[in-house]
């Protein structure tokens, strides 16, 4: 089994601002902006809308319509979608990536990105104070929200327009070859108790970047080390931990002793 460190939601280019830890723990990752049809006002976390959340977290920035995707998070949209299923698009050279790299049915996702603590206060949501407590507590972290093993993958335009809520159903993207849709298998292939998909919680297990380190380093695990990375990776990290320099999505890491194991404990 190939597992595949997906990189997505707000980044320091597209939503200027890391995607909130809930005061409750939940890993509410923030989709990019985009023209996409639906807004960042049509979906909740609980009572708030995701439009309420950023505009206390950031209110000098308005925020519009986004790329929902992937779209794993169940009950999330004001108004309901009565057949939705959990999905995952991608396009172009991330798609690339995935084809060359070998990635079929089987292989496992793990969605990460840039997350920050956040705190209730008298007037909203703000950002906790870096340095008010421990690096969990108030430190910039890429952390692990979501995962999904992929059941089936499709590229034909007509199948994917089925999936009509999901952004990689436009007319745009179906009309354009490398366009994909994966599709979470029903159960996970080592825990059949659990779905093919699903969001995470925080924990400190789940936190890719190396404890007093910038958020892109992470702890050096042996299995993520390049040499089992497809394609020519290299360790740019200065001293100790991992450092993946450049602008990627996705990043496919061969089996190896430890791995699946890391993935279990993750999902657990």
């Amino acid at each position: 089994m190939k597992v595949i460190l997906s990189r997505k939601g707000f980044d320091s280019s597209n939503g200027g601002c890391p995607s909130p830890i809930m005061p409750d723990g939940t890993l509410l990752s923030m989709p990019i902006p985009s023209n996409d049809e639906i807004g960042y006002d049509e979906l909740l976390w609980g009572n708030d809308t995701y439009k309420d959340i950023l505009g206390q977290l950031k209110p000098r920035k308005e925020y519009g319509n986004c790329h929902l995707d992937p779209d794993i998070r169940e009950n999330i949209r004001k108004n309901a979608i009565a057949d939705w299923k959990p999905a995952f698009g991608q396009i172009s050279a991330a798609q690339g990536v995935l084809n060359n790299a070998g990635v079929e049915p089987g292989d496992l996702f793990l969605f990460f990105g840039w997350f920050r603590p956040v705190e209730k206060t008298d007037k909203g949501y703000r950002f906790a104070r870096k340095g008010s407590g421990d690096f969990y507590s108030s430190a910039d972290m890429q952390v692990i929200y979501g995962y999904m093993q992929v059941g089936e993958i499709i590229k034909e335009p007509e199948r994917i327009r089925e999936y009509y809520w999901h952004p990689h159903s436009s007319k745009e993207r179906t009309a354009n070859s490398t366009n994909a849709l994966y599709i979470p298998s029903e159960t996970l292939s080592f825990d059949s108790s659990k779905k093919g998909s699903g969001v995470l919680d925080f924990r400190k297990d789940r936190v890719l970047t190396m404890e007093g380190k910038s958020r892109g380093v992470w702890n050096e695990y042996e299995f993520l080390k390049p040499e089992h990375i497809y394609g020519k990776k290299k360790n740019s990290a200065k001293d100790a931990g991992l450092y993946y320099c450049g602008i990627w999505q996705e990043l496919v890491v061969f089996e190896s002793d430890g791995l699946i194991e890391w993935v279990r404990e993750i999902i657990r």
